[in-house]
């Protein structure tokens, strides 16, 4: 079961969130992980920060 939830950020906190969550996947990259969970919520998160800040 998926539950979504809506939550607003300034364009500071989209920023943060964006740039921290890729830090992890440049992280995960250099040890061979999978980063497919996290291209996921990347891209997500990246969609919705710019459809909300315009």
């Amino acid at each position: 079961m998926s539950r979504k939830t809506k939550i607003k950020f300034t364009d500071f906190e989209c920023n943060l969130l964006i740039n921290g969550m890729n830090e992890f996947r440049n992280m995960l990259l250099a040890e061979n992980l999978p980063t497919e969970d996290v291209d996921e919520l990347l891209r997500d998160v990246f969609l919705s920060c710019t459809l909300t800040t315009e």
